[in-house]
C-alpha cells in the first residue's frame, strides 16, 4: 500500500443553533477533509477544524500546510508508518490541526491494511461511551432552556460555556442548577475569559451556594500557567487544563507544578493520534485523569477522538466529543453511532468512515 496521492475537500455543514463562547461565535461547520489514496485503491480520512483563535490555523494555511508536506509522503509504504509519521511532524513547525487531519487519514489506512478496527489497532476494546453536551453562552433564559432540552434528550452531563462577564456568570450558573435535578453534572468552560482572581471569586461564590462542578475548564489565558496554580490552590472546584496544553512538555510542566486536576485532551492540539496517545500516558504517570475534547468537527474527526478514548478507557475518563450531535444534518456516512449522548464504535476496519 503505497500513497499515490493526497486530496483535501471542504466539508459544510449548518449548526442546530450558533455555538458561542467567550472566544468566538459560528453558525455552521466547515472543516477540512483529507483524504490519503493508495495505490491499491484504499483511502483514509481525516478531518481538521480552522480554529484560528485557538491553533492559529485558518481553512487557506491548513490545505497550504498539507500541500507543504504532501511531497514529504508521496510514494511512501504504509508499513514505513513512523517514516511517515516522522515526515509529517518534521517537514513544518506548527500547524497541528493539519497534522491531525494527515495523521488520522494515516491511521485509517494503517488499520485498514492490518483489517481492524482503529480501537483495536490501538489496543482498546471499548465500544460504547456517553459524551456530555456543549450549552452555549448567552442569556440566561436561552442557556437554562437549552439545558432542559439537552436533559430531555438524555444528556445527564452539561458544559456550560461563560466567561465573559463573572457577575452574569455565576447567575447564569446558578439559574441552571436550580432548573435542573441534582442528578445532572455540570462542567464549566470559561474559555480563558477572566482572570486568577476574577476565577477565584467566581468559583467561590458558586461553591458558597453548595454547586461545586465537576471542573472548571481553563478559566484564565492559555500562558497564565501561575494563573492556573493560583486558582487550584485556593478553590475546592477541580480545574482542567485545555488551551494551555498543545503538547506532552506543556503537560508535563503544568503537572509537575501540580497547577492543574485534569488534562484535556484534543487531537488538534496535539497534531494527531500519536501525541494524543503519549500525552494520556503520561497523565496516568501522574495519576490526573484526562478528558477528551474537539474543536467545532464533523464525523471523521469525532470518530478518531472516540477510538483514542478507547485505547486510553483507563485514563480517559470523561468525554466531550458533542460536536455531531451540534450538526443539523450529517454530511459524511459512519458505522459509527452518534445518538446524541451515546457513541458506539462499529467492528468495521479502520475509523469507520464510509463518507
Amino acid at each position: 500500500m503505497k500513497i499515490s496521492n493526497i486530496r483535501t475537500m471542504t466539508l459544510k455543514a449548518p449548526l442546530k443553533n450558533p455555538f458561542v463562547t467567550s472566544l468566538r461565535r459560528v453558525d455552521a461547520l466547515e472543516d477540512l477533509v483529507v483524504l490519503i489514496e493508495c495505490d491499491d485503491g484504499s483511502i483514509g480520512y481525516g478531518e481538521g477544524a480552522p480554529t484560528p483563535v485557538i491553533t492559529g490555523e485558518t481553512m487557506g494555511s491548513m490545505i497550504a500546510a498539507v500541500e507543504y508536506i504532501k511531497p514529504f509522503i508521496i510514494g511512501l509504504d504504509i508499513e514505513e508508518f513512523d517514516v511517515i509519521l516522522n515526515n509529517i511532524h518534521t517537514s513544518i513547525l506548527k500547524n497541528t490541526t493539519a497534522k491531525s487531519a494527515l495523521e488520522i487519514a494515516l491511521y485509517d489506512l494503517k488499520a485498514k491494511s492490518l483489517k481492524q478496527p482503529l480501537y483495536q489497532m490501538l489496543g482498546g476494546t471499548k465500544r460504547n461511551f456517553k459524551t456530555d453536551i456543549t450549552i452555549s453562552m448567552g442569556d440566561i433564559d436561552k442557556m437554562v432552556s437549552d439545558s432542559l432540552n439537552a436533559v430531555n434528550l438524555g444528556y445527564d452531563t452539561l458544559k456550560i460555556k461563560i466567561g465573559d462577564d463573572p457577575k452574569k456568570d455565576v447567575e447564569r450558573v446558578i439559574a441552571i442548577h436550580e432548573a435542573l435535578d441534582k442528578n445532572i453534572t455540570l462542567r464549566l468552560d470559561a474559555n480563558q475569559g477572566w482572570t486568577a482572581e476574577e476565577s477565584v471569586d467566581l468559583l467561590y461564590a458558586l461553591e458558597k451556594q453548595g454547586i461545586i462542578a465537576e471542573f472548571i475548564e481553563q478559566p484564565v489565558a492559555a500562558d497564565d500557567i501561575e494563573g492556573l496554580r493560583y486558582i487550584k490552590e485556593r478553590v475546592q472546584t477541580p480545574l482542567l487544563a485545555d488551551e494551555s496544553i498543545f503538547s506532552v512538555k506543556d503537560a508535563k510542566r503544568l503537572l509537575e507544578m501540580e497547577a492543574i486536576d485534569y488534562v484535556n485532551i484534543k487531537l488538534a492540539k496535539t497534531a494527531g493520534i500519536t501525541q494524543a496517545l503519549a500525552l494520556a500516558d503520561l497523565s496516568k504517570t501522574f495519576g490526573v485523569k484526562c478528558m477528551i475534547g474537539c474543536m467545532l468537527e464533523g464525523p471523521i474527526s469525532v470518530a478518531a477522538g472516540v477510538h483514542v478514548a478507547s485505547a486510553k478507557a483507563d485514563i480517559i475518563t470523561m468525554l466531550d466529543l458533542d460536536a455531531v450531535s451540534l450538526l443539523a444534518s450529517h454530511p459524511v456516512k459512519t458505522s459509527i453511532v452518534f445518538n446524541e449522548s451515546e457513541i458506539r464504535l462499529s467492528e468495521d476496519i479502520g475509523l469507520g468512515v464510509l463518507y
